[in-house]
Formats: C-alpha cells, structure tokens, sequence
C-alpha cells in the first residue's frame, strides 16, 4: 500500500487558472531583489556572501530535512525556501555569527513555514517570525551599529534609526535624501538600497507576482502618521521621507507584507492591512520600545488578516 498520495482540494466552481506558478513567484522575486543585494555585496563584501549564501543553502537544507522526515514529495525545486532564505539574509547584518543564521532559518522554514502547514498554510510571514524571535533573543546581534563597527564607509556610520531614537531630529541632519536612495546608511544587507528596493518593488508590481494595494497603502500609512508626528513635534519626530527610506520600510512594503499567505486577497482589507502595517510601522518607531517598527508591525497585521478578509464585496444579485 503506498503513502504517496497527493490532496486534491478545490473550491466552488467556477475554476479558471491564471497560468502562474509558485516557482515561478519565487525566482521573480529573487530577480527583483538583485539590485539590492549586489550593493550589500558592494558594501560589506564577502561576510555578506557568507551570510546570503549560508542563509539560502541551509534554508533549503531545512525543507528538505522536512520533507524526507515528514515523507513529503521534495519541495526545494518551487523556489520557495530558497526565498526565504534569501530574505532573512537581506535583512541581517553582513557580521552575523554563522550559528544565529542556521538558528534564524531553521526557525523561518520548519517554525515559520512547516509546521504551519507548508506553503499557503502559514499565518505570518516565516521570516518576519524568524527575525522576530532572534531579535528579542539575541538583540546584540541585530545592533547595527556594534555589529559593523569595523567597516570604513565614506558615509555617516550610525544607524538613521538609532540617531532619530536617542538624539532627536537633530542628529539625522547629516543623511540627505539621496545619501538614503543610493544606499548610504548601515543596516541590513539587502535592506538599505531605496533605489534597488524601489525598482524591486515596482518590477513585481509590473509582473503582478505582488499587489501594489498593499504596498502603496503600506508606505501611505507611514506617510500619514510621521507627517502627523512630525508637524506636532518636529523636533522630535522626522518627517515622513525619512521614515520612507530608513529602515526595513521599503523591503516590508515590496517583499515581506505582500507576502501571500499572511496577506488579504480582498480590495478592500489589503488597503486596511497595508494602512495599518504603516501606522504601526512609525507609532513603534517614535513611542515603541524598538528602533523600527516594520517586523512587529506586520506580524500584527498577518494576525489580524483573516478577519480584515471577511470584508467583501456585496456577491451580485444578493438581496440584502
């Protein structure tokens, strides 16, 4: 008697399929986030390339342990994995020890991902979860300014987020908008180039392998907020570009809360869950006991998705 049967679950008619695949979704945003990662690889060089390249082989090494011990058909081939992987990578510094990456991915795909349910099953983004667990445990590591201390950056070496926390408005006088699009800031590998997030982002959009609904309302969201922050204390609170380009805000809004599983499919509940991962995102970054607000704040909102997906549209001909 084989064991090798495969789910054949589907829902209401009518069935119409769009032709797109899950591999497909993984390699075009593994291409759209090339430009940002090339200019980690500029930055922090080979410690960069060690951290991506052990992110990604033993996220994929993760899946496949599960796969042989849950007797599942090997699933490292969609890409999936391999995506997560590289997002975790993106998102730490080039110095992480080798151990907190292992740890980071094993709690991203088997945590995150697998003991959920696998692909389509997972509540909150696997490496949203990951990030978030290593970061309330060993948040020494994820101190960007002590962890790459030792670089020599022809640009301001502390992290933007930090300087605004601790200093005020003041201190962030030095980081020009251009310095912040180019990539001119400490932070994560992946996560400090504005323009090659920016191109990322708009060349999913382009592909429709993400929904711009959430990511424009994402970053509109924080736009709202640091405008109303800034305007009743501006020398507190930054203004909004500077919230728009610091931090994870822009590898959230293009590869973290378009994330499919932990997102709605709804019009309307994606312009809330966007909305809302915005708000968030600025309100634990002035008032919140974190420097950025962007992990925590769309792990929030993953909670809350299945009920902003219960907003739907009035179905035609119903009578009220």
């Amino acid at each position: 008697m084989t064991t090798d049967r495969k789910k054949f679950i589907v829902s209401h008619a009518p069935y119409w399929h769009n032709g797109s695949s899950i591999s497909e979704r993984s390699y075009n945003i593994m291409f759209a986030a090339i430009p940002a990662i090339l200019m980690g690889l500029i930055q922090y060089g080979g410690p960069a390339m060690s951290v991506l390249s052990l992110s990604i082989s033993t996220a994929m090494l993760w899946e496949l342990l599960m796969n042989k011990i849950m007797k599942h058909p090997f699933s490292i081939g969609d890409g999936n994995s391999a995506v997560i992987g590289l997002l975790f990578g993106m998102m730490v510094p080039a110095s992480l020890p080798w151990w907190v990456v292992i740890t980071g991915t094993f709690v991203a795909v088997v945590i995150g991902k697998v003991i959920f349910g696998g692909i389509g099953a997972n509540a909150f983004h696997p490496v949203l979860v990951s990030i978030s667990v290593l970061t309330i445990s060993w948040g020494n590591h994820f101190d960007f300014d002590s962890a790459l201390v030792h670089y020599n950056f022809d640009f301001v070496t502390i992290y933007p987020l930090v300087a605004l926390k601790y200093f005020g408005v003041s201190a962030i006088s030095d980081y020009s908008v251009a310095d912040l699009l180019m990539g001119k800031q400490i932070g994560g590998i992946g996560s400090t180039f504005g323009i090659g997030l920016i191109i990322g982002g708009i060349y999913l959009i382009i592909r429709r392998i993400i929904r711009w609904e959430i990511s424009v309302s994402f970053l509109a969201g924080i736009i709202l907020t640091a405008a109303i922050f800034n305007i009743s204390n501006p020398e507190q609170y930054a203004n909004p570009i500077f919230h728009l380009l610091t931090g994870y805000t822009l590898i959230g809004a293009f590869f973290l809360a378009t994330e499919d599983s932990s997102s709605p499919v709804n019009t309307v509940a994606m312009i809330i869950y966007g909305l809302g991962g915005g708000i968030l995102t600025v309100v634990i970054r002035n008032i919140g006991t974190y420097v950025d607000g962007v992990v925590f704040a769309i792990l929030l909102m993953n909670l809350i998705n299945p009920l902003l997906d219960k907003i739907r549209p009035k179905a035609i001909g119903k009578v009220a």
